[in-house]
């Protein structure tokens, strides 16, 4: 994908969920303002801005609901997605804004603490078809 982005940065405020119609159905959105630094590496171990941008990330669908229950304001994550650019009016004035639709969010672990994760469904158990000692253990 020629437009495709990839970049890493720390959401800057709380994240917002909201309900869009898209072909008659509900859908769900969560809005992210994420910052986006240049760190360099400093001899002394520490890390410098070298400047960075702002930009909106939008997720999706069932994602949304996961990232908004999850991502929380100053979270370290990566995203991957498409870039677009977005016209709108306000007070009779056209702005825009790069906005990029996340198909991929990843949390850089030094900002977590534990993580838990939810029992896969029957339905979708990628093990099937695998060898008995490439499975991932079921956990009580």
């Amino acid at each position: 994908m020629s437009n495709e982005f990839r970049g890493t940065g720390n959401i800057g405020q709380a994240p917002t969920l909201r309900t869009v119609k898209v072909h008659g159905e509900d859908r769900s959105v969560v809005d992210l303002r994420v910052y986006f630094d240049r760190r360099i590496p400093m001899k002394d171990g520490s890390y410098e801005d070298d400047g960075g941008f702002w930009l909106t990330v939008s997720v999706w669908g069932s994602r949304a609901d996961n990232a908004f229950k999850l991502l929380t304001k100053g979270m370290r994550i990566e995203v991957i997605g498409p870039l677009r650019l977005e016209s709108w009016e306000h007070d009779n004035e056209v702005r825009t804004e790069f906005r990029l639709t996340a198909d991929k969010i990843t949390i850089d672990p030094i900002c977590l603490d534990s993580v838990t994760l939810r029992k896969r469904s029957a339905t979708a158990d990628e093990s099937d078809g695998l060898p008995e000692d490439h499975r991932v253990p079921e956990t009580a």
